[in-house]
């Protein structure tokens, strides 16, 4: 089978996969919806940290701001304060199709021909992007430039301009239930206008969603720990293939789709808070199962357990309680080392690591160590970290991953590197090679430099899920892609930045007037007359 290749962005030089986006949407008269979309946005900011949007509206206009940067850099209390409403939508982004700009920020706006406001947040990957964005050519929606002179280049874009159009001469709900069968991929979905709040799921249910109850009114989220922070209560997951439209009437479910399960295993391992439960079963209870099995799977004689912070901290308790070695933290992390826009010199480029992680030498010195990460994607951080592990004083180092080898790029909204970047598939400074899996395994160990690997089986992280097989998502580990995928040519980040550069002058300009936009990073400011 020949895969089209992976996105990335050419400063991802790390190790980990690159996460995905988070969604939030609340509905609660009376309550202060920005304040609550901010926290929630807040607790789901381990998804994206490129750029952060909350759309809001008072049932006569829908309002949005946005902008790069983290939650926290975003907002601040002045801006959230001139935000009222009693319905909204926010989104926290890391970009899987269009690069990181401020047209490509979420929640996307658009107007209706009819003259009402829509805004949308998108959390997955479509992998009929093209086709969705030839259709939306035709149709005169997009062609090119919001405001600032840029291009929108997002599948979420595309979705929101043929939602809008769609609306034309039917409600939203209406026109939902005519565009979502047509979208292929993953995707949750929070969208809204004047009055409702809207939430999807894709018939496979890639990604997670849930819903909650507040005194006031209702809350959907990517993870139930966003649910927690705003103190809303869970009720249950958006099922795959479900829209809810939630207003005065309540809540309303509707069926788009027959719903076949396909959860991205990924989430248990590495995406989403060990905090959060995903189809009834705790993130973080799954990991420390994952660390017991990986203990019985592969043991070995050692003084002590450290984790890779803080992903792989659940695993490496379970992997001491499974083993009987003791547990320790032997390396620090800096809690302020997440996404940056200042660009570190070449002279701090070059400690690497150190600017995320520092060992404890008095706590490694003279030990044999087990050390639990959560997965091996470059092999580029397990290297280094095992140098540095070695420099401080480490006699041996074991290295224990809490996920199989992943050989297989992601095209369902997880910025993987490319097939061929994979260490397990290939990459690396020792060519690695090999036609079986201690191959293979081996040929990793060496490249990282470590005494010795070993990966928890594809069937033991599954059974530590307690989901069924069938019901789950595992490509990157398996190759077995449930969502069938376009050629090499419609795939891919840059896809619609490479479709919309042969654009004309006039397209662009003519794209303008199909947005009601105002200079960033305020967009979408759509007043109707108040009855």
């Amino acid at each position: 089978m020949t895969l089209p290749p992976a996105a990335t962005t050419p400063d991802q030089d790390e190790n980990e996969p690159r996460e995905e986006c988070g969604v939030f949407g609340v509905w609660a008269p009376g309550e202060d919806v920005a304040k609550l979309t901010y926290y929630g946005l807040y607790a789901l900011q381990h998804r994206g940290q490129e750029a952060a949007g909350i759309a809001v509206a008072d049932g006569s206009q829908v309002l949005v701001f946005k902008d790069l940067g983290l939650v926290s850099q975003v907002f601040d209390e002045q801006t959230l304060a001139s935000m009222p409403g009693y319905v909204a939508v926010g989104h926290c982004r890391y970009s899987t199709t269009g690069s990181t700009t401020w047209e490509n920020a979420q929640p996307i706006f658009r107007t209706t021909a009819v003259g009402t406001g829509l805004a949308l947040g998108h959390n997955g990957n479509l992998v009929n992007t093209a086709e969705l964005s030839a259709r939306a050519r035709e149709l005169g929606l997009i062609s090119g430039r919001l405001a600032g002179n840029m291009a929108a280049t997002s599948d979420s874009d595309v979705m929101t301009a043929l939602l809008a159009h769609a609306a034309a001469d039917k409600s939203i709900e209406q026109a939902a239930m005519e565009l979502l069968p047509t979208l292929r991929g993953a995707f949750c979905l929070t969208f809204m206008d004047e009055h409702t709040l809207y939430a999807a799921r894709d018939p496979h249910g890639v990604r997670p969603l849930c819903l909650g109850r507040l005194d006031r009114g209702w809350v959907v989220a990517s993870e139930t720990a966003a649910l927690d922070i705003v103190g809303a209560s869970f009720v249950r997951e958006i099922e795959p293939g479900e829209l809810l439209a939630i207003d005065a009437d309540g809540v309303r479910s509707s069926r788009f789709a027959n719903p076949t399960p396909k959860g991205c295993v990924f989430e248990y391992v590495y995406l989403a808070r060990p905090d959060s439960t995903i189809s009834g079963r705790s993130v973080h209870a799954t990991r420390v199962d994952i660390g017991r099995r990986l203990a019985d799977e592969h043991p070995i004689d050692a003084d002590l357990v450290i984790p890779v912070p803080e992903s792989g901290t659940p695993a490496a308790v379970g992997y001491a309680q499974g083993s009987g070695v003791p547990y320790g933290q032997g390396l620090m992390k800096n809690a302020y080392a997440a996404r940056t826009f200042i660009q570190p010199s070449q002279t701090i480029r070059q400690l690497g690591i150190r600017l995320k992680l520092n060992p404890l030498r008095e706590v490694i010195r003279g030990k044999r160590l087990i050390v639990v990460d959560d997965s091996i994607v470059r092999g580029n951080t397990q290297r280094a970290l095992i140098r540095m592990l070695r420099e401080a004083g480490a006699l041996e180092i074991h290295v224990r991953i809490a996920s199989p080898p992943v050989k297989w790029p992601c095209f369902y909204g997880i910025d993987f590197a490319s097939r061929a970047e994979l260490i397990a598939n290939g990459a690396g400074p020792d060519g690695i090679e090999g036609t079986s899996l201690d191959e293979m395994v081996e040929g990793v160990r060496r490249s990282i430099g470590a005494d010795s690997l070993g990966y928890i089986s594809l069937e033991g992280m599954v059974a530590a899920t307690e989901q069924p097989r069938s019901r789950l998502c595992c490509a990157c580990f398996d190759g077995e892609y449930p969502i069938a995928l376009p050629t090499e040519a419609a795939i891919g980040k840059n896809l619609l930045e490479g479709m919309l550069s042969g654009a004309s002058e006039s397209e662009l300009l003519a794209d303008n007037a199909n947005v009601d936009a105002l200079s960033r990073p305020w967009e979408g400011l759509r007043k109707k007359p108040r009855h």
